[in-house]
Formats: structure tokens, sequence, C-alpha cells
């Protein structure tokens, strides 16, 4: 009987050296990916994290981090499996949603985004990006009212967020309220002076209130910043 323990015990000591050296090398595996991500090599990154997968399945940080390079590369669908099989490794993790949620409104899945915007905010009450993104899913199906109220605590929560004063205001410009909508572009400008889309919808709001050298003067900027659209825009004020 005895014999037969010792065997039993070994066995699983055994077991469990090749399992912690299993998760060892997944670990430098991960680690590789991270180094390959960091220098845009993101199809390396790839391979390396699905060794680290394979190496531990329970590799919730690789998963992660592979379907973060395969949306980088637009392989949103494939991307949705490995942040879902995250999730499934470990469903308190607020990142996990929201990386999902990014991917599924780059799919224009926009109501299964603000699903997952949703339950990112409710693990992290004060998740400034997902209150955003969950603003820009609103935004998308009509809901303004309610896009305006998530721009605006995402806000709150960082009042140096420029890309939510510039949200803000497009979601300001349905109902007409322009000049409202000009101080929050102006406010994202004066985060982040080369905002090219945020003078381009100042400009615009502008048109709108026929401030035409004001609106101008921003098109003029945006298209200066690389924003060649504004050039268009330029040419119709000029001929009208």
């Amino acid at each position: 009987m005895k014999s037969k323990f010792f065997i039993t015990l070994l066995g699983l000591l055994c077991f469990s050296v090749i399992l912690a050296e299993e998760i060892e090398n997944s670990n430098i595996y991960f680690l590789q990916g991270n180094d390959k991500s960091l220098r845009s090599d993101y199809t390396g990154a790839i391979e390396d994290y699905t060794v680290a997968i394979e190496l531990n399945p329970e590799n919730e940080e690789a998963y992660t981090a592979r379907g973060s390079c395969k949306s980088i590369q637009k392989g949103y669908i494939e991307a949705i499996q490995d942040f879902t099989k995250a999730i499934q490794i470990n469903s308190k993790k607020e990142e996990y949603y929201y990386y999902r949620g990014k991917a599924k409104f780059s799919l224009k899945d926009y109501l299964e985004a603000i699903k997952d915007f949703s339950k990112a905010i409710e693990l992290n009450p004060g998740y400034a990006d997902a209150y955003c993104n969950r603003g820009s899913a609103k935004y998308n199906v009509k809901e303004d009212v309610a896009a305006i109220k998530d721009y605006s605590k995402a806000i709150e929560l960082n009042p140096k967020y420029s890309e939510a004063f510039y949200y803000r205001g497009k979601a300001k410009l349905k109902p007409k309220a322009y000049s409202a909508a000009i101080k929050d572009f102006s406010k994202a400008i004066e985060l982040n002076p080369r905002y090219a889309l945020a003078y381009y919808a100042r400009g615009s709001a502008k048109i709108m209130l026929n401030d035409k050298q004001g609106a101008l003067e921003d098109l003029s900027i945006a298209g200066e910043l690389g924003y060649i659209e504004a050039y268009i825009a330029i040419r119709s004020i000029q001929n009208f």
C-alpha cells in the first residue's frame, strides 16, 4: 500500500513540475508576444500568444492580447472569440468586456457593444473610456440624449478627455445646438491642438451659424493637419 501511495505521490509531483514548467514557458511566449506587439509586429505577436495559450489554456491575458492584435488587423470576429474566452476564464475583468465591446462596435453591432460597455461600467463605475464608447454606440442607434449623458459622465471622470468633448459636440449637432457643440469642439481643440476632426466639426458648425470666415479658418487648419475632406468643404463654401 505504501509503495502505491508513494508512486501516486511521485506522479502528482511530476505532474505539478511539468504544469509549472508549461505555465512558465507560457509566460515567456506571452512576454515575447508583448514585445512584438509593441514593435507593431502583430502577426508575430499572435503566433507567440497562440503558443502561450497552447501551453496554458487558462492564460486569460494571452487571449486578451491576441484578441487586441486581431482587432488591430481588423479580424474582429476572431478577436471577439478571444475576448469571450478570456471572459469565460475570468468574468470580473472590466477591460475584457470593454475590448469585446469595441470589436462589436467595429462590426456595427452597436446594441451588443452597449451591453459589453455597460458590463464594464458595472464592474468599474469609474471607467471613462467605457462611458465614452457606450455613448458612441448609443449615438449610432440614434439615442442622442443618452449618448450625451454618457459623454458627459466620461468628461466628469476625466476632464482632459478631448475625444469625449468632440463626440459630445457631434451629438449636440443633431438637435441643432450649434453654439453648445462649438464649445465642446473648442474644448477638444484646447486639449489637443492638433485635433483635425475637431477643427473640421467646429468649422461645419460655424457654417450653420453663418460664420463663414470662422468656418473657413477652422476648415483650413483641419486641412493643414491632414484632413483632406476639409478642402472639399472650403471649395463648397467659396462657390456658394
